[in-house]
C-alpha cells in the first residue's frame, strides 16, 4: 500500500481512530488507578479502595462519555449528538440489567471480590468485540433489507414482555450453576480454583470454575446483546453513533458494578423501567412509517422511565426490601 493510500485512508476513518484511541487512553488510566499499589494492601483496605476506585472511574467514563457527545455536535451536528445520546443512556439504562446476572454469577461461582475485577475486565473485552460486530451487521441488514426493521422490533416487545413478567431468582447460595458448566466438567477437567482462568493440578491442565464464570458472561453478553443492539439501532442507523454509544456504556459497566452491587437489590422495579424502553424502542421501530420520534423525544422518555421507576424503587425499599435478585431470563 502506498504512502498516498495509506493517507486516504487514515482520513477516511479519522473518525473511528481518534475513538478508539481515546477509549485506549482512558481504560489504561483506569486499570492504572485501579491496580497502583493494590498488592500492599490488606482485603478491608483493599475493599475501600476498589469503591474509591469505582466512583472515580465511572465518573471518568460518564464525563467521557458526554466529552464525546460535545465532539460529535461540533462535527457531526445536534442531530447526531443527541441520538448519541439516546442511545447512550439506553444502553446504559439496559446495562444495569447485566449488573444483576454479574452479582448472581459471581456468587453461584463463589467468586472472591478480590478476583472480580479480573473476570469483569476480560468479560467487558469480549462484549467490546462482540458489540461491533453485531452492530455492524445490524445497521448492513436494515440498509439491506427494510423489513428486517419490523424483525427488531418484534424482538424488542417479545423481550419487553418477557422482562415485564414476574420472575424471580431465589438466593444465590441455592442456585446451581448453569447446566452447560458441568457438561463442560464432563469432557475437561475443571479445577475449584477461583483466583486463575487456567491451572495444572496432578499434571493436568484445567480451566477453573474463574474461567467458567467468565464464560457464562460472555454467554449472557450475546444473548443481551440481542436486546440491546436493535434497542440502539431504533434511536440511529449510523454506524458510528450507534458503536460508541454503545461501547462507551459498555466500558463503564466494569467500575459501574462495584459502584453499585449494594444497590441492586433496592432497585426492585427496575425492570419494569427497562420493559417500557424496549416497548418504546419496539414501537418506535414497528411505527417508524406512520410516527416519527425523533432524538430529542426518545432521550426525554429513555430518561423520565428510568428515573420513575429507580425513585419509585429506593423508595419502596424503605420499606420492604427485596431479597431477590432480578435479571433478564
Amino acid at each position: 500500500m502506498r504512502s498516498d493510500e495509506i493517507l486516504q485512508w487514515l482520513s477516511r476513518n479519522e473518525r473511528w481512530i481518534v475513538f478508539h484511541a481515546a477509549l485506549l487512553v482512558l481504560l489504561t488510566v483506569e486499570l492504572i488507578f485501579a491496580r497502583w499499589g493494590l498488592a500492599r494492601l490488606d482485603a478491608e483496605a483493599r475493599a475501600r479502595r476498589q469503591r474509591r476506585t469505582a466512583i472515580r472511574a465511572t465518573v471518568m467514563w460518564i464525563a467521557a462519555a458526554f466529552a464525546f457527545a460535545g465532539w460529535v455536535l461540533h462535527f457531526m451536528g445536534s442531530a447526531s449528538a443527541t441520538q448519541f445520546l439516546a442511545g447512550y443512556a439506553m444502553e446504559e439504562a439496559l446495562s444495569v440489567d447485566n449488573l444483576f446476572l454479574f452479582l448472581l454469577l459471581f456468587r453461584v461461582f463463589g467468586i472472591p471480590p478480590a478476583f472480580q475485577p479480573r473476570v469483569l475486565f476480560w468479560g467487558v473485552a469480549g462484549a467490546f468485540l462482540l458489540r461491533g460486530g453485531f452492530i455492524a451487521a445490524g445497521v448492513g441488514l436494515l440498509n439491506r433489507f427494510e423489513w428486517v426493521s419490523y424483525v427488531f422490533g418484534v424482538v424488542l416487545l417479545a423481550a419487553a414482555v418477557r422482562l415485564a413478567m414476574p420472575s424471580q431468582h431465589g438466593d444465590p447460595e441455592t442456585t446451581t450453576a448453569p447446566a452447560w458448566t458441568r457438561w463442560v466438567a464432563r469432557i475437561h477437567p475443571v479445577s475449584l480454583r477461583t483466583d486463575v482462568f487456567f491451572t495444572r493440578e496432578n499434571g493436568t491442565r484445567m480451566v477453573t470454575m474463574l474461567f467458567l464464570a467468565l464464560l457464562t458472561i460472555e454467554t449472557a453478553d450475546i444473548v443481551f446483546a440481542l436486546d440491546s443492539i436493535p434497542a440502539v439501532l431504533s434511536i440511529t442507523r449510523h454506524p458510528f453513533i450507534a458503536y460508541t454509544s454503545n461501547i462507551l456504556a459498555v466500558m463503564g459497566l466494569r467500575s459501574l458494578f462495584f459502584l453499585l452491587a449494594d444497590m441492586l437489590r433496592k432497585l426492585r422495579y427496575l425492570h419494569f423501567g427497562l420493559a417500557a424502553i424496549l416497548a418504546f424502542a419496539a414501537l418506535k421501530m414497528l411505527l417508524a412509517r406512520v410516527v416519527e420520534v425523533g432524538p430529542v423525544t426518545s432521550l426525554l422518555v429513555i430518561v423520565a422511565l428510568l428515573a420513575v421507576t429507580i425513585a419509585v424503587s429506593l423508595w419502596r425499599s424503605k420499606d420492604a426490601p427485596s431479597d431477590n435478585v432480578r435479571v433478564r431470563d
